[in-house]
């Protein structure tokens, strides 16, 4: 916009542009950018934070609902238990006597209002709160403190000096800041200047942990995960951001992944969506650095975007569930010719009836390898994946698909609260999209590449398919080399018997239509530039670069 005053028709503030700067607008928040790159923002980002205004909303609401049950169940017991004052029995007799002359507040013994209702929230919560480490313009947190109803305050913070004046700047024209020192109302949107891991370590203590922790770098999120887990409250929200998916993903950088995730990928077409995906290393090394402090992770929502992954994990304190860890994670051993891959789990869960008839478990390590040198199915070099999680994949729990479908509802209630409504709906339904089980193997869409779909069912299976589909549609073999991968695989004797008559459970949806893949948004579109600051040294870009 080039106006030098514009109003927003829900925000009373009228903002003015000074010259320099342009007015950019996203949903309910306004921030002024300057001409010079001096604080990160990348528009075809929204669809990001979208996603996370979204999914915290509904995360919060089933907080407030968990919330309301418990001082519901609290009460029940208490009447249960005749647990009832003197004074509040003097007090209900009272009131039956005056009824129609007086209004005579009915109290319970901790002076609260017995007609209250029972499953309203408790007075002394005030609200969420949100820890944004890296927020650049700010945009990110004037959105969740202007679209989540449950947010106390928003804590942003940036090492940056350019970028915490934008912030500040941009949290006062949307009324959220405190640019009046005599003003005694604390603002919604609190700015920090600082190193992100002192903050979010200096939050580690039980009574100053926040609610939510948003991790969203230009790069990796790795140097910030052992403080982000240490921060957040119990059953609290970890939102992460990757962009590095040339070190995640291609397998073209493989010493800078295990530097950055403890992991090895490797290239294949189930890069982004499969036992050996970015998403899965991303995972793993919150759920490693996680167990470091007695606590576990719940994936959410994780999923692979354009150029970056985004993951919402709960996150929970349970020494119990932190020991399930080792049966957990594996190690694979993966054929780049065929795409076939074996699991090596690292341990193994033994569960024993204790003397009192409960189950007693106990872990021990996994016998191993699974596979000789070369593949089974081709007779193809096999590569190794270093440590995945591993029942994520065959549960399918990187997503919840509850939380999911929770997600897609919110958005669907009121498509007009988001502009990229269409994506979001899409994207999660085929996120919370659970397959039919045939032959015992599931099978459902993939969120991550159009035209994919992901299963439970081994290569050899699906291999198997092929020779019967071939069967019924002969292709010519002299036309296939000798030594081909192709013949090898045909060549192969059939195993498993096929047919390809349409299954009962079957779903189809070509009466829905759905933006399940999106196409590129813009010309020349992607990853942008990151901020200039003046403390950049060489160095600092040649590391940047490296990243």
């Amino acid at each position: 916009m080039s106006s030098s005053s514009v109003s927003h028709s829900t925000d009373p503030i009228a903002i003015t542009v000074p010259k320099g700067f342009k007015l950019h607008t996203e949903n309910s928040a306004h921030i002024l950018l300057p001409d010079t790159n001096d604080a990160f923002l990348n528009p075809i980002q929204e669809f990001n934070r979208d996603l996370s205004v979204a999914c915290i909303r509904v995360w919060a609401e089933e907080k407030e609902e968990q919330r309301r049950q418990k001082r519901l169940l609290r009460r029940q017991k208490e009447e249960a238990k005749g647990n009832t004052s003197k004074r509040q029995k003097c007090v209900c007799e009272m009131s039956k006597i005056t009824e129609n002359r007086l209004k005579v507040p009915i109290v319970n013994e901790d002076g609260e209002d017995a007609g209250k209702d029972p499953t309203a929230t408790e007075d002394k919560y005030t609200g969420i709160v949100i820890l944004e480490a890296l927020s650049a313009t700010g945009l990110r947190s004037i959105r969740y403190a202007k679209e989540i109803p449950q947010v106390n305050y928003v804590l942003a913070n940036d090492l940056s000096e350019a970028a915490c004046e934008a912030m500040r700047r941009n949290a006062d024209i949307n009324g959220l800041g405190s640019s009046d020192a005599a003003s005694t109302t604390s603002p919604k949107v609190r700015v920090n200047e600082g190193d992100a891991c002192t903050l979010m370590y200096a939050h580690r203590p039980a009574k100053d942990r926040v609610d939510v922790v948003d991790l969203d770098p230009y790069g990796t999120a790795a140097p910030f995960i052992d403080a982000a887990v240490q921060c957040v409250r119990d059953d609290g929200l970890l939102c992460v951001t990757c962009t590095d998916l040339s070190v995640l993903a291609s397998g073209n950088y493989p010493e800078k992944c295990f530097a950055n995730y403890g992991g090895v990928p490797v290239r294949g077409e189930y890069c982004h969506e499969s036992s050996m995906k970015a998403l899965r290393l991303v995972l793993s090394s919150i759920a490693t650095a996680a167990s470091r402090y007695g606590r576990s992770i719940t994936p959410l929502l994780s999923l692979s975007i354009d150029f970056y992954v985004r993951l919402f994990v709960r996150v929970k304190t349970s020494p119990i569930e932190v020991k399930k860890l080792l049966s957990q994670l594996a190690t694979y051993y993966i054929c780049t010719t065929c795409q076939s891959y074996y699991e090596q789990p690292l341990g193994r869960a033994v569960e024993q009836p204790s003397k009192k008839g409960e189950p007693n478990v106990n872990y021990k390590t996994h016998a191993g390898p699974p596979v000789s040198q070369r593949c089974p199915e081709c007779d193809g070099t096999l590569h190794v994946v270093k440590t995945l999680i591993r029942d994520y994949f065959r549960k399918g729990a990187i997503h919840d698909p509850v939380f999911a479908k929770k997600v897609a509802a919110h958005v669907e209630a009121d498509p007009s609260k988001y502009g990229t409504s269409a994506r979001m709906k899409g994207m999660l339904t085929v996120a919370s999209e659970v397959g039919p089980s045939f032959h015992g193997y599931s099978v459902s869409r993939s969120h991550a590449v159009s035209g994919s779909i992901k299963t439970t069912a081994p290569r050899s299976f699906i291999y198997d398919m092929m020779r019967e589909w071939i069967k019924e549609h002969p292709v010519k073999m002299e036309n296939i080399s000798e030594g081909h991968v192709a013949r090898r695989l045909l060549q192969k004797p059939q195993q498993a018997g096929i047919s390809f008559e349409k299954h009962v459970k079957a779903i189809t949806r070509e009466d829905v239509k759905l933006v399940r893949y999106q196409v590129n948004p813009t010309p020349n579109w992607g990853p942008k530039p990151r901020a200039k600051r003046k403390r950049d040294t060489p160095e600092d870009d040649a590391n940047m670069r490296e990243s």
